[in-house]
């Protein structure tokens, strides 16, 4: 982008591209039309510890997805190691002015950068100042008395409240992880699902049944998925298997988005195969029948 019109960029980690995210970039968006600039992100990948941020809600694709429909151009997301040694000053010359040729920036009032989080936005607007690079502070948005964050998302979906997290996310939540092998089990009962596996670095909502839909050639078809030990079949390990009435194909290797859209019950071990068949009945007339509010 150097050398071009420049660009309006919005600074941020953006896990889960939530409403106040989303009020981050819209207004980049906005202000980059007004004055005839590219669009941009700069975020980064955080490294695999995951030690800078908690446990992933979305995918990295996912999230690039989320972004890229609010109209964003440009999405940059470097490794977190490429520039966390960076001082503040350094920061906003290296990346901002010289990179993106920043003309103005945008990101919320708790945004922190450059070497050990050493700058706050007081300080983003002092340096941005003297390199000629507006800034705007984006108010967060509030939600029952209290701001948006991350970090609320992440509670309510470990208490299985995917409703309120798709809420506070402005879109259901969803995992769109490459369709596994299982060990066919759901087959020799009846209902055939489809097997995805979590990366140890994503958050694990609260293991239990929900309703959710299946995005399957562009139509979001009604599902029901089980997320958890399977305790009945003597499972190791947490799975997370989606039931689709009425579908037969092959879709392994496909990156299948599910949304999860209502929680319906906890993990539970049943006496007879009959009765986890049973279960998966009720589960799959639950998401027949289920209405978006």
């Amino acid at each position: 982008m150097e050398g071009g019109t420049g660009a309006c960029v919005a600074l941020g980690y953006f896990d889960g591209v939530h409403l106040g995210h989303r009020r981050v970039l819209a207004r980049t968006v906005e202000a980059a039309r007004e004055r005839g600039c590219t669009s941009a992100v700069f975020t980064f990948a955080p490294p695999l510890d995951r030690a800078v941020k908690g446990r992933a809600i979305l995918t990295p694709e996912e999230k690039a997805r989320r972004i890229a429909a609010m109209g964003v151009e440009h999405y940059v997301r470097p490794p977190f190691e490429e520039f966390c040694t960076l001082s503040p000053e350094a920061f906003v010359h290296d990346v901002l002015a010289v990179r993106f040729g920043a003309k103005a920036v945008f990101c919320g009032d708790n945004f922190t950068f450059g070497s050990r989080k050493a700058g706050n936005v007081d300080m983003l607007r002092r340096l941005c100042a003297a390199a000629g690079i507006s800034v705007e502070i984006v108010p967060m948005v509030q939600r029952e008395g209290a701001p948006v964050s991350s970090s609320r998302i992440r509670a309510c979906l470990e208490a299985g409240d995917v409703e309120t997290a798709g809420a506070m996310l402005g879109e259901p939540y969803c995992i769109d992880l490459p369709v596994r092998h299982g060990k066919r089990l759901g087959t020799a009962l009846g209902f055939p699902t489809i097997n995805q596996i979590y990366p140890d670095w994503m958050l694990l909502p609260r293991q239990g049944v929900y309703v959710t839909r299946v995005l399957l050639d562009g139509v979001w078809r009604p599902s029901a998925t089980g997320l958890g030990t399977r305790p009945t079949v003597n499972g190791d390990g947490v799975t997370c298997e989606t039931f689709i009435p009425d579908f037969s194909g092959d879709i392994y290797g496909d990156r299948v988005p599910v949304r999860f859209c209502r929680f319906l019950w906890p993990t539970q071990k049943f006496g007879t195969l009959e009765e986890l068949s049973a279960m998966v009945g009720r589960a799959a007339q639950a998401a027949r029948e289920w209405r978006e509010k």
